[in-house]
Formats: C-alpha cells, sequence, structure tokens
C-alpha cells in the first residue's frame, strides 16, 4: 500500500521519501501538484485507489493549494476515507483551521522531523486500517443479512383457517380437492415426514399383537 506525496518542492519529494523508505515506507508515490494527485486517485472515478492509503499534501502550492485540493479529495465518497496530512510551513499555520474543516486529518510543520513524520504517519495508517477492516466486517454482514431476509422470504409459512374432514383428517386444498395431511403440509412447509403407528391405531389394527 502506498503513501501519495504532493508537493511543488522536488527537495521536499526527497527529504520525505528518505526518510520514509528508511522507516520500511518503500512503496511511494509522487505528485507534484494538485491536479496531479487528483490523476493518480481517479477523482471522477467510483472507487477509491487500492493501492493509495494516505496522502501527504504540502499546503502552498502554485496553482491549486493543498487546503482546496483535500477539500476536493474529500467531496468525493469513494475518497472521503482516505487520510490526508498536511504539511505547512511555519507562516502557514493560519490555514490549518481551514485544513481541518476540509477534512485533513493531521499536520506536520517545515522544517519536517523525521520522529515526529513517522509518527504521525503510523498513527493515520493504523486508524485506516482498522476502518477498511470495519467497513469490510459492516459489508459482510450486511450481505450475510441479505442473504438472512432472501432466505426466511422462501420459507413456506401455514397461515389462515384449513378446511380439514374431521373423519379421514383429508385437507382441502385451494383447487377444491382433498389431500393426505402430510401430502398437503408437504407442499406448504419445509417439514418431512417418517411415517409409523401410535399405540392406539396398533391396538386397533392389530388386536392380537398390541398387548397392554
Amino acid at each position: 500500500m502506498a503513501i501519495l506525496v504532493v508537493d511543488d518542492s522536488p527537495d521536499q519529494h526527497l527529504l520525505l521519501r528518505a526518510i520514509l523508505s528508511k522507516a520500511g515506507h518503500s512503496d511511494l508515490l509522487a505528485a507534484e501538484s494538485a491536479h496531479a494527485a487528483f490523476d493518480q486517485l481517479d477523482l471522477e472515478g467510483s472507487a477509491a485507489p487500492t493501492q493509495i492509503e494516505l496522502i501527504l499534501m504540502d499546503v502552498m502550492m502554485p496553482g491549486l493549494d493543498g487546503v482546496t485540493a483535500c477539500r476536493t479529495i474529500k467531496e468525493k465518497d469513494h475518497l472521503r476515507d482516505l487520510p490526508i496530512i498536511m504539511i505547512t510551513a511555519a507562516n502557514d499555520l493560519s490555514h490549518l483551521k481551514e485544513a481541518f474543516a476540509a477534512g485533513a486529518m493531521d499536520y506536520i510543520s517545515k522544517p519536517v522531523n523525521g520522529v515526529e513524520l513517522l509518527a504521525r504517519v503510523s498513527s493515520a495508517l493504523t486508524l485506516k486500517r482498522e476502518m477498511d477492516r470495519r467497513k469490510s466486517r459492516e459489508e459482510e454482514l450486511r450481505r450475510s443479512n441479505h442473504e438472512l431476509q432472501r432466505a426466511l422470504k422462501e420459507v413456506k409459512t401455514l397461515r389462515g383457517l384449513i378446511p380439514i374432514c374431521a373423519s379421514c383428517k383429508k385437507i382441502r386444498n385451494d383447487g377444491g380437492f382433498w389431500q393426505q395431511l402430510e401430502e398437503y403440509l408437504g407442499e406448504h412447509s419445509e417439514a418431512e415426514f417418517s411415517h409409523g403407528l401410535c399405540q392406539p391405531c396398533i391396538k386397533k389394527l392389530y388386536p392380537g399383537v398390541y398387548q397392554d
């Protein structure tokens, strides 16, 4: 999973890449502008890019600034959960309130401190992965619930008044024909039958066999 670094400064790219690579974050992507980042994020698509799980975004960039870019990304449903950490110089701190309002998760001040960078990146990635696991569990529960509801709709249930003969115990079906009880129940439920004889019937049918 990749970290996308969005910054117009080549030196800043080199610095961040060196710090992150040394810490084991080898899958790094670079964009020199907000619009270049949009292309990698497939802004007009319908699914978040699976290879990107964190964005490091410079606040001050020519053309489209980082705060506006952050807001644009967060307005897209498929990118809303993608964490964005803003990178800001000391004289850009006034933009942080706007950045958080736009959906940024955190910020790092320039000049970048390696320990601080790695701590904030680790925290953001941990939270993102936990959110992904939660979303996966929720989606699995939704699928299971859908399957359960579908199965319940297929279960046959007997309701209402059922006409039954008081003598032979046959049931009159919807077509007006008389059916054996087990045949009718087999058509209108999921029940299965095993046949046998109760003691009163054995005594009645086989009086010489049944012992009191």
